[in-house]
Order: structure tokens, then C-alpha cells, then sequence
């Protein structure tokens, strides 16, 4: 076997956006003129506990040493050639607790960070990077603890990640939501309805912010601003009047809450981190909006068109931002690996390239700032005072 400075691993966990495969093409084609070998591992946090410690064993389930070619042709793509799980390793229910451990691990949620630790010591992984949002992160925050050498690149569509002004997914997520919302307005307008238009974010109104400060949406709500229905509906029904098509539109946040109501969530199931799937705001809303709307609209009923945007704004390829902030990440993490730094965040802020200590991820939380940027009488982005700002405006 050709002779190696040492191994480096790579792993993408959590929800699927684009920009990851060339984070990953970013750290391999590094690491490779560097001298290191670098493993792929599968599926996130999931390939680190299937693994079987057994060089008879076929773990190519499980890890895949990455060449050139393979990643360059990967980072043309969206989503994760490795592919990608919402694995907690340190809380592994028993039902999916690898069957060669189930005698061993035998509680209703165990903590497999032992098996985790040995598979990377048999791997021969010198520095684990981990790609994720604040989740996946969160575990590999564990393994720094523990004593594992680790570096994290940030990648939430939500931009919520704390301590970097960019994660990677989200710019690809504005445009996406841009572009099919002005694609949608034509159906609005032919019909002159109200059109609500449910976007992700669970806890930051960051998707919904953007698009509509870029003009995409009349309104929006944020999870960090309960809202008031009857306001909604009174600002809408005006947008709706001045607008020489006869329509308006609402970006909904998926977190965002009625005044004294609660999050809406699909089901009761929870996923490895304890988050329920959140979904029906958008509905909820778009039920609520129709039936006030003769209120507001001299009696008259104005009917409404909901759509959730959901996977269409995670899925294709990576947009520009998304294929070169990925890449130099992946570069970043690489310089420091080479300078024997690691337990770090690599990270944007305000327009330059840096990092961080890597427990920012749970040691903060990252929300828009109401009171800065969002004027909860207008249920819209402030314009104004954008001298100075960092290139998307409203990062904490």
C-alpha cells in the first residue's frame, strides 16, 4: 500500500442540500495533493456504528475510500454521493442497534460513542470532518470532548447554524424559493387569490427572510414572531387591492406559530434528535386567511393557494455560492489539519473566511434578530441601515 502522511475521514449527516458533494470534493482533492488518504463515511453517523471490525467483513455499506475522479464528478451534483442519516450515535435506539452489538447494548437508547471511537481507531483516522448542521455537530462536538481529532463545516439550508454567518445549502434555498414562488404568482394572479407558500425553517426565519426582502413575497412570518391572523389577513387583502394583478403572497417559515398557539408538526414520530417533523402551518394559515377574508375584502370571499415548498428548494445542484463556499471550506478545514489544529468550526464572517471553536455549536443559538430586522407591524424585513452588513444581511 502506497505510504500516506495519514488518513482523513469525511462525513455529511442530517438533512440533504446542495453543496455538499463539493465540500467533499474540496476537502479530497486537498487532501490528496497533501499526501493523505481520505475515507468516505456512509450515511453520516449511521456508517460509524455499522461498521464490523473485521477485515473479512464487507463494510463497503459503510465507508468508501474516495479517489479524484470519483468526487470531481460527484461535485457537479447536488445532494451527498455518501449519502446521509439523522443518526445520534450517543443515542441509538435498541431496535437499530447493529445486530453483532445487541447483546451487548441492551437499553431502550444506548450510547454507542465506545464503538464509534474503536471503528474510527481501526479505521486509522487521524482527523474526522464532519458536515452538518447543528445536530450532526453537536456529536461530533461529543467526539472532540472525547478526545477524537475533529474539524466541522457548517451545512444547514436554515443558515442556522451558530457562530458562521454561511452554512452550505442556503443560498441555493433563496433561489430556489425565489424562482418557484415568481413561477407560482402566475397562477395567482390569473385566479386573483392569496397565495401562502410554506418554506423551511424550524426555529429561524432566515428562508423566508431573504426571499422576500429580494421582492419574492409580500409578507412573511418567522418562528421568532408569533403572529397575529387577523393582521395577516388585513395586510394581505391591502397588497392584494394595490396590486394591478390582484394578488398576494405570504412566506410561511414551518416553525412559525399563530399568537398563543403552538409549532404544527406532521405526526408524533421524532427523529433520533428529538425533533417531530414539522409541516401544516402553511395549510393552517391559508384555511384561516380564506375564512376572514370577506372581512377584509368587502364581503367578498377570496379563495387561496397553499403549497408547501418543501424538497423542491433542497433538491438539484448547487447554485454558484453553493459550489465555491463548500470548496473553500473544504480547503480551510484542510489547512488547519495540516497545522495540526483541529476541534474547529470553519466559518464565514462578515465576508471572510475564518473558524471557530467547534462547541459554538452548542454552546449558542443562532435567530434572526426581530427587533434589528424584521418589523413585526409590516410582518416584513426591514430596509434599511444596510451599510456595513455582511453579504445576506441578517446573521447574528
Amino acid at each position: 500500500m502506497a505510504d500516506y502522511k495519514g488518513t482523513i475521514a469525511v462525513l455529511t449527516g442530517g438533512g440533504d442540500v446542495p453543496g455538499l458533494n463539493p465540500a467533499i470534493r474540496g476537502v479530497t482533492f486537498r487532501a490528496l495533493r497533501e499526501g493523505y488518504r481520505v475515507i468516505g463515511i456512509r450515511r453520516g453517523w449511521r456508517g460509524l456504528i455499522d461498521i464490523v471490525r473485521d477485515e473479512s467483513h464487507d463494510n463497503s455499506n459503510n465507508y468508501i475510500v474516495l479517489t479524484q475522479t470519483q468526487v470531481n464528478k460527484a461535485a457537479r451534483t447536488g445532494g451527498t454521493f455518501l449519502h446521509t442519516s439523522r443518526t445520534r450515535a450517543s443515542h441509538v435506539a435498541r431496535d437499530i442497534v447493529p445486530n453483532y452489538l445487541r447483546d451487548t447494548y441492551t437499553e431502550e437508547i444506548n450510547d454507542l460513542t465506545p464503538e464509534v471511537i474503536k471503528n474510527l481507531e481501526w479505521l486509522g483516522i487521524d482527523f474526522l470532518i464532519a458536515i452538518g448542521g447543528d445536530d450532526t455537530l453537536s456529536y461530533a462536538v461529543h467526539l472532540f470532548q472525547k478526545g477524537i481529532k475533529v474539524m466541522g463545516i457548517p451545512k444547514t439550508m436554515d443558515n442556522d447554524v451558530p457562530g458562521t454567518d454561511y452554512c452550505i445549502g442556503f443560498s441555493t434555498c433563496v433561489t430556489r424559493t425565489i424562482h418557484l414562488t415568481n413561477s407560482l404568482r402566475t397562477a395567482a394572479g390569473s385566479h386573483e387569490r392569496f397565495m401562502v407558500l410554506e418554506v423551511f425553517g424550524r426555529y429561524a426565519g432566515f428562508t423566508s427572510m431573504l426571499p422576500t426582502l429580494a421582492g419574492a413575497a409580500h409578507r412573511c412570518l418567522i418562528p421568532e414572531s408569533p403572529f397575529d391572523i387577523e393582521h395577516l389577513a388585513d395586510l394581505l387583502s391591502k397588497d392584494r387591492r394595490e396590486n394591478p394583478s390582484s394578488y398576494s403572497i405570504v412566506l410561511v417559515s414551518e416553525g412559525a406559530t399563530f399568537q398563543g398557539g403552538e409549532m404544527k408538526f406532521e405526526g408524533m414520530e421524532k427523529d433520533a434528535f428529538g425533533h417531530p417533523k414539522l409541516g401544516g402551518i402553511g395549510d393552517e394559515v391559508s384555511l384561516a386567511l380564506k375564512r376572514l377574508s370577506p372581512k377584509y375584502n368587502d364581503g367578498r370571499l377570496v379563495n387561496v393557494i397553499s403549497q408547501k415548498l418543501g424538497y423542491m428548494v433542497r433538491c438539484g445542484d448547487p447554485d454558484f455560492i453553493d459550489s465555491v463556499v463548500p470548496t473553500a471550506y473544504g480547503n480551510l478545514a484542510l489547512d488547519l489539519i495540516l497545522k495540526g489544529i483541529h476541534g474547529r468550526l470553519v466559518v464565514l464572517k462578515n465576508g471572510r473566511y475564518d473558524h471557530v471553536p467547534i462547541e459554538v455549536v452548542t454552546e449558542q443559538k443562532k435567530f434572526v434578530n426581530v427587533e434589528k430586522y424584521y418589523d413585526i407591524e409590516r410582518l416584513r424585513p426591514y430596509y434599511k441601515n444596510f451599510e456595513m452588513l455582511p453579504l445576506f444581511i441578517m446573521t447574528s
